[in-house]
């Protein structure tokens, strides 16, 4: 969609500031699972849950139908398959990941899901990378290296549990913006992600149940979690979603920079998180990198599909 005129300043802060959320919300998840209130399993069964929820609760209030998707054999499938193995992975992963280490690294290692993007249409399309698009990948591979060894080659500066679940997020971002593609352009962004949320969240339940878990329910718990499911997930994707009336898809995957910007700043300044020298080298590397490759031809933002 064209962005309207006299209103792109207006498309970039929702963006960023959705963005924004998304990087907070790591950094409230790691508070709780510092103090043990809850597993990334539960968090996870209960985000997608409740926000799928109220993604769809948000297009009813819309007039939009929200069951079109469902009339098809076909785009069902597809929906299915996009709940249980785009979005499971993308939100349980990523919790792992925070569990094993800190919201700042989880989601700089997480951003390398665009450089996965590239590398699939090399492999599967036999599309070759542009020149910044090679160069994105040298910047966002060099920049990983800084933040997993700190520049020392013999030993890794993060657990491997965090290491191996943030590349694995990393995949999952790749996978769930891949896998909704076909959907999109018919059914809409709401509907396809609300339906994939709840899908998501149905199936995790029959790992974790939300209605067990939970160490200490206080109101601070509820609180964060509240803050984890509204702030972090319905309205960061709400302001994504409308940020798209007044600026491109290309412009809004550029504001994803404010999202691992975000997770640092507030873990250095709350959680007193020790950044180094190497962990912002590393990060500002890969944050590079996916700039340069969001303004290449094939680089789809994950919920923009």
């Amino acid at each position: 969609m064209e962005p309207r005129n006299g209103h792109i300043l207006t498309g970039i802060l929702l963006a960023s500031g959705g963005s924004m959320l998304w990087g907070i919300s790591g950094v409230i998840a790691q508070t709780l699972f510092e103090n043990n209130v809850v597993t990334p399993a539960w968090l996870t069964t209960i985000r997608m849950t409740l926000a799928g929820l109220l993604l769809l609760l948000f297009n009813v209030i819309r007039h939009q139908d929200i069951f079109a998707v469902w009339r098809s054999w076909k785009t069902a499938g597809q929906q299915i398959i996009f709940g249980l193995v785009g979005l499971i992975p993308i939100q349980y992963f990523y919790f792992l990941a925070v569990h094993y280490g800190n919201a700042a690294i989880a989601t700089i290692l997480q951003f390398l899901g665009p450089i996965v993007i590239t590398v699939y249409y090399v492999i599967f399309h036999h599309q070759l990378p542009s020149r910044s698009e090679t160069i994105g990948m040298v910047l966002a591979l060099l920049g990983a290296f800084f933040v997993v060894t700190h520049g020392h080659i013999t030993h890794l500066a993060v657990s491997p549990a965090l290491l191996f679940w943030g590349l694995m997020s990393a995949v999952a971002v790749a996978t769930s913006t891949l896998l909704p593609r076909p959907l999109l352009p018919t059914f809409g962004s709401v509907n396809v992600n609300g339906w994939g949320l709840l899908i998501g969240g149905i199936a995790m339940n029959f790992i974790q149940p939300m209605w067990v878990g939970v160490q200490t329910m206080t109101p601070k718990t509820v609180l964060s979690i509240g803050a984890v499911v509204l702030f972090g997930t319905l309205i960061a994707f709400v302001m994504y979603s409308v940020s798209l009336l007044y600026i491109t898809p290309t412009t809004a995957s550029l504001m994803d920079a404010f999202e691992p910007l975000a997770a640092t700043v507030i873990s250095i300044l709350v959680l007193h998180t020790v950044f180094t020298w190497a962990d912002a080298l590393g990060g500002g590397l890969i944050i590079l990198a996916v700039v340069m490759l969001s303004i290449s031809y094939h680089a789809p933002k994950r919920d923009e599909g």
